[in-house]
């Protein structure tokens, strides 16, 4: 056994696109490797801007001899048969033998594949991976370039070192040829090094200046970072993203702490922040009060011998010039006002369907104001409403939205407290985008919530009403980010409405399971709350599947499932449709829809259940089973509806647990399908009340288990 070393040399790779890289590597290593018939163990990948390297440990010196027999047609089969036989096989009639299987000639293709060197397959191996590699983004370089048949690599490749054990895998790819040497840092060490192998790899870049472990730079880059910041008694802005970019710049990182001028803090801090690190990759740090500091922590790629000064002074120098392009901006859009510059938006196209950007503004405004005049939104202001949603977009055709796309809304909010407006509408337009993703912050602000709830109503229901819908993978306008949004929205706030209705619930159906999933929600659950139809509040329908999840947990809820299913069972096989395919055909309406005082659905529900249960009582002496849950499913039938109607569905689960015992002695002591055809039908019946019961709190056929 022994180990083995890759390392591809090139020009700089770009930072984003080395974790990428690492994986491919390993991933085609293992791919063609694996193809050869040799078993990998431990495989580790490291990236510099300069080289991509990978290190296989226990490699055997050969791979195993391989036998292998395939069975083809009998002899006596069609002529075309035997040849496509040799074509799969690529052997010839003569190469094939011929055995008896069970009492017929049949031909067998027998290969047998000797064992070979690793270090041959690799000198293979290493070739095929170069030339397939899948880099984002490639080129072609030198004479060779004329040819589509040339080279591609994401800078041009210049050195290749690939060492099994001691001993050179030699390969050539593109006209550049294996070997053993290697570069160091291109400034403390540009010469040559000799490699030995895997074993000593890291330890002769080390002492050449090049950290091949993009984790230990990103170790030093982060510790060290910390460290320039403290020992100026300021608080690093942490960062992970920039760690790692910083370490993908680098072969020797060496952080270091700069200072730009006080008068650029007049500047809102995130903008700061965003161009110093989008433009300069720079770090930015905070006071001990967490007030931005005019302070920079830059990576140089160099130990310099004036201790980074020269460095520092010309990162500093193009950070100002970033910064006072940044002020000029600043004090630029603040000579306009928001509402002026709303009415720009009249000339920037949303959609060629839906309008122009203003044309949307309006419609949020209207629906904002709406949800805010509705108490939907409670103590909302319906005019703060509109007058933020109205300026929500405004920030959008100012010159630093223009510079900076991802500071949208954020500027709205900045210029709108500078112009002296309510910090209720500033705070509106700042974080009506908000939520984003999943871990974004929910608004809680009454107008921030009208806003932002109604810009993704009106976005989901404006791109569904065009047919904009978003297909398997594809949505090209975030509609189901905005649904997450929304649902988040109400949820977190308790907004109680109508949401949608038609296929536009269907898609906050996926959505809601897509969400719930994370919270350990099943979606089964959701499934049977939905399949009630009618069902449109998204608080309600949560807290019915809570209740049920809850439920479904406990040996009652599990049992009486098993009870509910066996019952659907035996309906469907008898072509039962009872009470609840009854309604379905004549578009009976629920007495209890629309019953929203608790008293009153109570006496409806006793006098359904009264009717019911004379309707359906049996004309024979029941036996005392059937009776147990002819009671139980009254009672049940009654407080059921009581409490779903005043939305107590931890005592609609009580109710529903009651009919676990008499279901299971039912049952267990009952003869449904009785000869007599009047204990028969009054039997299906019973079943039919005890279904409809249930389905009263969720819709149980679509419960797994």
């Amino acid at each position: 056994m022994t180990d083995f070393l890759l390392e591809l040399r090139s020009q700089e790779i770009p930072a984003r696109m080395q974790a990428g890289a690492r994986a491919d590597l390993e991933k085609l290593f293992r791919k063609e490797m694996a193809a050869a018939g040799v078993a990998l163990g431990e495989v580790t990948v490291w990236s510099t801007p300069r080289r991509l390297a990978l290190i296989a440990r226990g490699l055997p010196l050969a791979t195993e001899a391989v036998h292998e027999e395939t069975k083809g047609p009998a002899t006596s089969a069609p002529e075309q048969a035997l040849e496509g036989f040799l074509r799969k096989t690529g052997l010839t009639r003569d190469q094939l033998e011929v055995r008896d299987l069970k009492g017929k000639d049949t031909y067998f293709a027998v290969v047998e594949k000797p064992g070979r060197a690793v270090a041959e397959v690799l000198a293979e191996v290493v070739p095929a991976i170069i030339r397939s590699f899948p880099w984002p983004k490639s080129q072609r370089w030198g004479a060779a370039s004329i040819s589509t048949e040339s080279l591609r690599w994401v800078r041009p490749l210049s050195g290749i070192v690939a060492i099994l054990g001691e001993d050179l895998v030699a390969c050539e790819v593109g006209g550049i040829a294996s070997g053993y040497v290697t570069l160091g840092h291109r400034f403390h060490a540009p010469g040559e090094i000799t490699i030995g192998g895997a074993h000593d790899y890291a330890d002769k870049l080390h002492l050449a200046h090049v950290l091949v472990n993009h984790e230990e730079r990103q170790d030093i880059v982060r510790t060290k970072a910390r460290e320039a910041a403290t020992a100026a008694g300021l608080v690093l802005v942490e960062d992970e993203g920039l760690v790692i970019e910083n370490a993908g710049l680098t072969e020797w990182p060496v952080p270091l702490l700069g200072r730009f001028e006080e008068d650029f803090l007049e500047v809102p801090p995130e903008t700061i922040q965003l161009t110093a690190r989008v433009n300069q990759k720079y770090f930015v740090c905070e006071d001990t009060s967490g007030w931005l500091a005019n302070a920079f922590i830059c990576t140089a790629n160099i130990v310099a011998n004036d201790g980074g000064a020269a460095i520092v002074d010309g990162n500093r120098k193009v950070l100002a010039a970033r910064l006072s392009d940044a002020r000029f901006f600043w004090q630029q859009d603040r000579k306009t006002s928001l509402s002026a510059q709303a009415a720009k938006l009249a000339r920037i196209t949303f959609h060629e369907k839906l309008g122009s950007v203003a044309d949307k503004v309006e419609r949020v405004a209207r629906l904002a104001e709406w949800l805010a005049s509705e108490g939907i939104v409670p103590n909302c202001d319906p005019a703060l409403a509109r007058q933020a949603a109205e300026l929500s977009k405004a920030d959008l055709v100012t010159e630093m939205v223009g510079e900076f796309p991802e500071l949208q809304g954020l500027m709205g909010g900045y210029y709108a407290r500078a112009e002296g407006l309510p910090d209720a509408v500033a705070d509106a337009i700042r974080d009506h985008y908000k939520p984003v993703g999943q871990g974004d912050e929910v608004p809680t602000a009454p107008v921030t919530v009208a806003v932002a709830l109604a810009d993704k109503l009106d976005t989901l229901r404006s791109f569904f009403a065009i047919d904009e819908k978003p297909t398997g993978s594809k949505d090209p306008f975030a509609l189901r980010r905005a649904a997450l949004g929304i649902i988040r929205l109400i949820t977190d706030n308790a907004l109680r409405f109508g949401v949608a209705e038609g296929d536009l619930l269907d898609f906050f159906a996926d959505r809601l399971k897509v969400q719930q999933k994370e919270a350990g929600v099943r979606h089964d659950l959701i499934d049977a709350v939905f399949a009630l139809g009618g069902e449109d509040d998204l608080v309600r329908l949560l807290a019915r599947v809570h209740a049920l999840q809850g439920f479904v947990s406990t040996d009652d809820g599990a049992n009486l499932l098993a009870g509910y299913k066996r019952a659907a069972n035996i309906l469907k096989k008898e072509d039962w449709h009872g009470v609840e395919g009854e309604i379905a055909r004549t578009g009976e309406e629920d007495p209890l829809a629309g019953v929203e005082d608790p008293d009153l659905a109570e006496v409806i529900a006793a006098k359904m259940a009264h009717r019911h249960a004379s309707e359906q009582a049996p004309a024979y002496a029941a036996e005392p089973a059937e009776q147990t849950l002819i009671d139980a499913v009254a009672a049940a039938e009654t407080e059921v509806s009581r409490a779903v109607s005043s939305e107590d569905f931890a005592a609609a689960m009580t109710a529903l647990a009651s009919l676990r015992a008499p279901i299971d002695a039912f049952f267990e002591d009952v003869t449904v399908n009785d000869a007599d055809p009047l204990k028969r039908q009054a039997r299906l019946a019973l079943l039919d009340r005890f279904r409809a019961a249930v389905h009263k709190v969720a819709d149980f056929s679509r419960i797994e288990g």
